[in-house]
């Protein structure tokens, strides 16, 4: 494994402060979330979030609102389909992830995936795709990050990616990585380099020290040393996709 699976650290957290700006459209039978830039109304590059395992909630929605605001497209569909882990579950310790994660496997979220790409690609006649992943949909960002799906991705604090898909990725991914993380771990983060590194493909690994899994989009505010890293890693997304969504394809 590149990263281990979904663990108790996964249903932690806080819970972020802010009206998200963006719209919930049903698009094939998916909820989804978008967020679309104000000064851009027909993007021809855009970003698919992948969220964690609480899903669409405020957080996420603040963050795809962020992407918007740097000029990026940003659509979030529903992986779970409704049946996402609720925050007052996690608050109150009643988040059970061994029975939700069966329910949860590839192909139940696969179809998903693809009929997000198959929108924003023909739909919305989006020429470049990039993919943030966050804990649970980093699996989902490294097995669709290939030609004709998506183009550029990036994952914070990855989940459930085995080496095997992580060496078959084609195409450039960042990953932002905690320094506490029992699910990417140091011995897996050092594993991932060495995979990466046989791609052939750009990469980047970002450690952030004095934070755990989940800090990119959990984060505490109220410390500051959380909040700087929730905010550099995000800087760290934009950084890669004005890189190799933007600058680098526009060039070829």
């Amino acid at each position: 494994m590149a990263s281990n699976p979904p663990a108790a650290c996964c249903a932690s957290g806080f819970k972020h402060q802010g009206t998200p700006l963006g719209e919930t459209k049903d698009i094939n039978g998916v909820n989804t979330y978008i967020a679309t830039p104000k000064d851009n109304k027909n993007p021809d590059k855009a970003i698919i979030f992948l969220t964690d395992i609480f899903g669409i909630f405020s957080n996420a929605q603040l963050l795809a609102d962020e992407f918007a605001n740097n000029g990026y497209l940003t659509v979030l569909p529903d992986l779970f389909q409704g049946d996402q882990i609720s925050v007052s579950d996690m608050e109150s310790g009643k988040a059970d992830l061994p029975a939700w994660l069966p329910k949860h496997q590839p192909a139940n979220v696969e179809p998903v995936v693809e009929s997000t790409i198959k929108y924003v690609r023909e739909t919305l006649g989006v020429k470049k795709v990039g993919a943030v992943g966050y804990c649970f949909g980093g699996k989902y960002v490294v097995r669709y990050l290939k030609p004709g799906q998506i183009d550029v991705g990036y994952s914070a604090h990855p989940s459930f990616v085995t080496h095997e898909e992580l060496g078959a990725i084609k195409g450039p991914f960042s990953i932002a990585a905690a320094e506490v993380d029992q699910i990417f771990t140091t011995q897996l983060r050092h594993e991932s380099e060495e995979t990466l590194i046989k791609t052939a493909e750009p990469w980047q690994i970002n450690l952030f020290s004095g934070v755990s899994h989940g800090f990119a989009v959990r984060a505490d505010l109220s410390d500051p040393k959380q909040k700087w890293a929730k905010e550099q890693a995000f800087c760290q997304a934009i950084a890669w996709f004005n890189q190799h969504l933007v600058t680098e394809k526009s060039n070829l």
